[in-house]
């Protein structure tokens, strides 16, 4: 039997102070009944001897001190798993949001998880395609890899999310695929914009969405990526299957730490953040990956928007320390009217050499990523060097280097929202921009590659 409390002290915005507790566990779901009978839901974020500190998921606006009842369940928050969630939309606590019944839960998964051990973990070295020419051409996804993209207030990093999550496939091999996708502080619009992409053009059908929106309690913000990451657990390492979870947008799961580390009255760390930022962030990031003798996989994409485009924000730099590369949006290429912005300089993926060549993209793709990223670095220089000489200070091969720059932009990085390019037919637009070089000027492509390839396509 489970004991009520009339405890309660006092009250601290969403948080409430019960005291003369026992047995009670950090973690641990609360029920609170009001004093006119409407029952809400918590979770402990803190004991001491005699007192437990309780967060109120739906906010503490009409409680009675004095005649308010807790009860204290014995259990974290769990959340239902069954095959049946594929092709569902849940809110952050997981329940239906799509005016769907509730799930017939197989099992109740504890959401806290645990990262990966490190030595139960398989080296990422399969291709995902995900059909965008700047990321599978140049900065490779591979399977089990953490691959944030970096972006900025206004810059298209929905839209870039939603045609990953259409489009992501792991080539060569019939597996079972499936996209788990997070999102955190989202508008009602873009909640729209993401629940009807993915019915209209069929992605539901394999893939789970969590939903918070931005009027929605900060608690539920904190438990979204939690949840998702707990569903993708559940599909790739019981039901064996390669899940893709993209998570959007970090930057708002961490105002919401901040809005609760707060509210407890903690010492703040760098930029108001809590102090445990980073193993917060390292907990859930790390949940992702392959194990040792399970066909199933996790591959995660973060998508997190730097406040003001500051790179050194903690935010971003904290997850670049943990993650294995990043996508960066580039706010230029974007006033260009290009779409993806993809800046492809400044990007990386440290995995990308283990998920290329022969027998997983194509045989050339290392000689022509790495000739591609010197061509476009050069022709930048070029440009930057004609703003500031003239264009006539340029010399010859400094003038084709910039004409390259700007084809690149426009034939390489550009492309539909809806255009899904095989590697294929990335690797070959890389070669036809190469063709306006002189083979002499190609030195990092071997001679195998240069004839096989070079003005053969």
């Amino acid at each position: 039997m489970l004991k009520e409390y009339l405890t309660v002290s006092s009250i601290v915005g969403p948080l409430v102070f019960v005291e003369k507790i026992e047995d009670v566990k950090y973690g641990e779901i609360a029920q609170i009944e009001f004093g006119d009978g409407n029952i809400r839901m918590g979770r402990v974020l803190e004991v001491s001897t005699d007192v437990a500190l309780v967060q109120v998921f739906e906010g503490t606006r009409g409680i009675d001190v004095y005649k308010s009842k807790v009860k204290f369940l014995g259990k974290g928050i769990e959340l239902g798993v069954s095959l049946d969630m594929l092709g569902r939309v849940f809110d952050g606590f997981g329940r239906p949001k799509d005016g769907g019944p509730q799930i017939l839960a197989e099992k109740d998964i504890g959401i806290s998880g645990n990262p990966l051990n490190p030595c139960a973990r398989n080296y990422p070295s399969e291709f995902i395609q995900t059909g965008i020419s700047a990321i599978d051409g140049l900065n490779t996804l591979v399977r089990g890899q953490k691959l944030p993209i970096f972006s900025g207030s206004g810059l298209p990093h929905s839209k870039i999310a939603a045609q990953i999550a259409r489009q992501a496939k792991v080539l060569g091999k019939e597996e079972k695929f499936a996209v788990v996708f997070g999102a955190m502080g989202i508008t009602f619009e873009e909640a729209e914009f993401f629940i009807s992409d993915f019915k209209d053009t069929g992605a539901i059908e394999r893939a789970v969405l969590f939903m918070n929106l931005a009027d929605e309690s900060a608690i539920e913000r904190i438990a979204t990526p939690r949840m998702a990451l707990t569903c993708a657990e559940y599909l790739a390492f019981e039901k064996n299957m390669h899940v893709l979870v993209i998570l959007s947008d970090m930057t708002m799961y961490c105002e919401a730490l901040r809005e609760v580390s707060a509210a407890r009255k903690e010492i703040p760390g760098r930029r108001g953040y809590p102090g445990y930022l980073y193993t917060d962030l390292a907990t859930l990031y790390e949940r992702a990956g392959r194990i040792r003798e399970k066909p199933g996989s996790i591959t995660l994409i973060p998508v997190l928007t730097m406040p003001e485009d500051d790179k050194t924000h903690p935010i971003p730099d904290l997850t670049g320390y943990i993650t294995e590369g990043q996508t960066i949006l580039s706010r230029e290429l974007h006033r260009k009217g290009i779409y993806p912005p993809i800046d492809v300089l400044p990007s990386l993926s440290r995995l990308k050499d283990k998920g290329i060549g022969k027998g997983k993209t194509r045989e050339d793709h290392s000689d022509v990523l790495n000739q591609l990223f010197a061509c476009y670095a050069r022709g930048r220089e070029a440009k930057e060097l004609a703003v500031i000489l003239g264009e006539a200070a340029l010399s010859d091969i400094d003038r084709l280097y910039s004409k390259f720059s700007d084809r690149f932009e426009d034939e390489f990085l550009r492309q539909g929202e809806y255009e899904d390019r095989t590697i294929a037919e990335t690797l070959n637009i890389g070669w036809k921009l190469l063709a306006i070089f002189p083979k002499e000027e190609l030195k990092r492509v071997r001679e195998e590659y240069l004839s096989k390839y070079y003005n053969k396509l």
